[in-house]
């Protein structure tokens, strides 16, 4: 019938060819199970699927068109197994290319034949015992992201918290001090997964806010509230190159079955989906974050999870994620450890808790001093530096009462808590990759998404699915507890970004500069500081480049997707002199978030904060002279500043930002009075408007506002 005689290939028969077998040669590659192949193919370079295409199939189509000049490719058939390098893009856009029909196997069968099958298992059994060197030499990445960490709350940065795991990675890897993220945390994150703008990713406004105003962004692309398909994540991306991918910590990218992290590119994952959770999985609930945890596919039931302190089960999770791949295969690895800490509520084990008591009794103002002392003397930043007003000044810490300034002091020390055990699963994870010989081969970014979070989150509405109305008890001696949820107030957070100006959720560098270390001996740089610019999006091109694999284009597992915006680091690590910048003087690097508009081109910053009425003016700074944004330029750099709004509007358009006429009803949903947020009370608001001006940040706030606040009855 319809029925054409035609050449068969299978996938792990077309490798010899890249061999350069003889032609008399080529019929010998079904071989008999006691005999060895033609040739050896060298281990683990098949696992790549660039190296499939062009060392592999690309011989092959050769041989094709020499052989079969008149009909070259026609009725041939290329019928190969299901590792991953076959199932990808690049090798079928390339075999549509040539005009070759995949045939490829039915999930259940790994191989078509039994004389393919042994040749499968002959080259199974060389990766894993002759050649390990050869699968050494493709590097292990592990992304540790920390929750609204201050760019100096760390030792290596100037802070006074015991990290010396960090510490370590710090002084034997590169610390960067003009590295910047979204201010605020899905927003980074999916531009980490992403290598593009949040705008095109998914995120252009939090979840949190979106659904309370849906009729700004409802239906909008990039405007989804999850990670959507128009990318390629990193973990998709390195999947389909062959390497294990695993993550355990907060995702905050999707929470439907569609948007977990087991439909984006992770091969195993124990994830909580929200923006935020109870560090001891208290059952009391938050609405606006609901606690939901997934293991690949599964929903949890939050009861199931035992002996659960968050900083504590994620590490643990990554570790046995890691140790469980190393005993089925010898793939590398990419591992995403998002811890959330120190996140509000803040809670931490009491034992670590008690280190930190009377540290920090003589207030945010002195800490903030001799943090900034502390980053002069390591040459983080220069000498002459000056430190923006401070809202919360030391005249209001005076005038608190002896137990307003313990009970505020303390939130500082369970926040400092959080940090130290935070390094010590940083710790216990690096431990693990020394003791099974990984560590040097290791690729290890530290990062934190966004700047300290100075939102007055001392208490929300809470429910209980036990017993709805049950308060949490905020009293002094408990704060830190599994039953307390506080944060620690501005003062504090203004400390912990010093000497920027801010904090989380604000376009300031306060809230979008952040501390970041990476670790890996074999880049080779020599760099022990880097002061250069660079975002959070860089992180996806520098990871591919590293892996020697590119990124797929516009298409994607037989979708459409975006190219990445960010630039790799490699070049200027390795050769900073020759490679002097990341990011040449003429790109430029927007943001918008609540309405906060702020764009960079080289040493200059222009920013637009909303106000009432839309009377706001842009304001421009010279970052390299002025990090703490004081000295606004905007009419006497007039030409300069003209440049850059031209370029904020090129932002705009290019990343599809939708701003309301009235931007500052997204700032600021309602009018916010600090009094009625107190003893976990409904007061007279309606649920949604307390919602509402919860998911937004807050002003500053006075000392005294802010302490009092902070201290609250059962």
């Amino acid at each position: 019938g319809a029925w054409r005689l035609c050449d068969i290939v299978t996938g792990n028969e077309s490798q010899f060819y890249h061999r350069k077998i003889e032609s008399r040669q080529q019929s010998k590659a079904w071989v008999a199970k006691e005999e060895s192949p033609p040739n050896a193919v060298p281990s683990r370079t098949l696992v790549n699927a660039i190296y499939y295409r062009d060392e592999c199939l690309k011989d092959l189509i050769k041989i094709l068109h020499k052989k079969r000049p008149s009909s070259t490719a026609n009725h041939v058939k290329l019928h190969h197994d299901n590792e991953k390098p076959h199932m990808n893009d690049i090798v079928f856009n390339y075999l549509k290319q040539e005009k070759i029909k995949v045939m490829a196997h039915p999930s259940y069968s790994s191989d078509l034949a039994p004389s393919d099958f042994w040749l499968f298992n002959w080259h199974v059994h060389a990766d894993s015992s002759t050649h390990q060197s050869e699968i050494n030499k493709l590097p292990n990445f592990l992304i540790i992201v920390a929750d609204d960490l201050g760019w100096s709350d760390l030792s290596p940065f100037g802070g006074e918290i015991s990290t010396p795991n960090l510490q370590m990675l710090a002084d034997n890897g590169i610390r960067f001090t003009d590295f910047h993220t979204a201010s605020a945390c899905s927003p980074t994150r999916a531009m980490l997964m992403s290598g593009t703008d949040h705008h095109i990713a998914g995120v252009g406004q939090m979840t949190e806010v979106m659904q309370f105003q849906p009729e700004f962004w409802q239906g909008k692309a990039g405007y989804e509230g999850y990670l959507n398909n128009r990318v390629a994540a990193l973990p998709e991306i390195l999947q389909d190159a062959g390497y294990f991918t695993t993550m355990s910590g907060k995702w905050h990218l999707g929470m439907n079955p569609s948007q977990i992290p087991a439909q984006r590119g992770f091969d195993d994952s124990f994830a909580l989906l929200p923006g935020a959770g109870n560090h001891y999985n208290y059952e009391i609930s938050i609405p606006i974050f609901p606690q939901v945890y997934a293991r690949n596919f599964t929903y949890i039931d939050q009861k199931t999870l035992k002996d659960f302190y968050s900083t504590d089960y994620f590490a643990n999770e990554l570790i046995e994620s890691l140790k469980r791949n190393a005993m089925k295969t010898k793939a590398p690895f990419f591992a995403y450890l998002p811890f959330t800490a120190p996140h509000w509520p803040l809670q931490a084990p009491a034992d670590v808790i008690a280190k930190y008591k009377g540290v920090y009794s003589s207030g945010p103002s002195a800490l903030r001093k001799a943090r900034l002392e502390n980053q002069q003397k390591l040459g983080l930043l220069p000498l002459n530096i000056s430190l923006p007003p401070d809202d919360t000044d030391e005249e209001g810490w005076n005038q608190l009462t002896h137990d307003e300034k313990a009970y505020s002091a303390k939130t500082m020390e369970i926040f400092a808590a959080m940090v130290e055990r935070l390094d010590y699963a940083v710790g216990r994870v690096v431990n693990y990759l020394k003791e099974s010989k990984q560590f040097e081969n290791t690729f290890i970014l530290f990062m934190s998404d966004n700047g300290a979070s100075g939102n007055t989150l001392t208490n929300v509405p809470i429910s209980s699915p036990s017993e709805p109305g049950k308060y949490f008890n905020n009293s002094y001696e408990n704060i830190g507890n599994k039953d307390s949820l506080i944060a620690y107030d501005p003062r504090w957070a203004h400390a912990s970004s010093a000497p920027s100006r801010l904090f989380k959720g604000y376009i300031t560098e306060g809230g979008i500069r952040c501390p970041a270390i990476i670790h890996y001996p074999k880049l080779k740089s020599p760099l022990k500081v880097s002061h250069e610019f660079t975002t959070v999006m860089d992180i996806l091109p520098t990871i591919l480049e590293l892996a020697n694999v590119p990124h797929p284009g516009t298409t994607f597992r037989n979708r459409t997707v975006v190219t990445p915006r960010g630039k790799s680091w490699i070049p200027y690590l390795r050769k900073p002199k020759k490679h002097k910048h990341v990011h040449s003087d003429h790109d430029f690097t927007g943001w918008e978030l609540f309405a906060q508009r702020a764009i960079r081109r080289g040493k200059y910053k222009a920013i637009l904060m909303p106000s009432k009425g839309n009377t706001s003016q842009w304001e421009l700074y010279d970052l390299s002279r002025d990090k703490a944004e004081l000295n606004n330029l905007a009419h006497r750099e007039e030409n300069v500043l003209k440049e850059l709004i031209e370029a904020w509007y090129a932002y705009e358009a290019e990343t599809g930002v939708i701003l309301p006429e009235d931007t500052w009803s997204i700032r600021f949903p309602i009018e916010i009075a600090l009094h009625r947020l107190i003893d976990n009370q409904w007061l007279s608001l309606k649920a949604e408007e307390i919602l509402a001006a919860l998911a937004a940040p807050f002003p500053p706030a006075s000392s005294m506002q802010m302490s009092r606040l902070a201290i609250t009855k059962k």
